[in-house]
């Protein structure tokens, strides 16, 4: 139905959102596999390359403006078009690197967060405190105290 799909695709964009601010990986290493030249830059082979993912998914330059703000709404036409380069969101990487479980931990976080919602509301503590930290992985850091409340019927 045409609510379900809605639903879905809302799911989606609150999903990417959400790895786009606050992925699980902050850093992404590579080598370089070849000689390269960026803009004036030269870049040898072999040279290691860190990749700030958590800076790159809060470039004004890609994201606009607002880049720090939570915007689902940013994904309303797909991923590809929600910054200004398809391939700004590196939440999985890209290329033949790409994780492979991509798709499964999607589908996954989908079903968990569906079967959650369809049997309680959800509200943060009014002891929360927003301070991602960076533990090897992003996490908050003083947890994250959520206040489930039953859906009757």
């Amino acid at each position: 139905s045409n609510g379900r799909k809605f639903a879905h695709k809302k799911m989606n964009m609150v999903l990417m959102e959400t790895l786009r601010l606050y992925g699980p990986v902050l850093n992404m290493v590579r080598s370089a596999a070849e000689d390269m030249k960026v803009g004036n830059l030269v870049i040898p082979k072999g040279t290691t390359i860190v990749l700030p993912i958590v800076k790159m998914h809060r470039d004004k330059a890609v994201w606009g403006n607002e880049s720090h703000e939570f915007n689902p709404l940013r994904f309303e036409n797909g991923v590809s078009r929600a910054a200004s380069h398809p391939n700004a969101l590196l939440a999985f990487s890209i290329g033949p690197r790409a994780c492979i479980g991509q798709n499964f931990a999607m589908m996954e976080a989908k079903t968990v967060l569906a079967m959650i919602l369809q049997r309680f509301r959800l509200n943060l503590s009014g002891e929360y405190k927003h301070a991602p930290a960076d533990h090897l992985t992003l996490q908050p850091q003083y947890g994250m105290p959520v206040i489930l409340q039953p859906i009757d019927g």
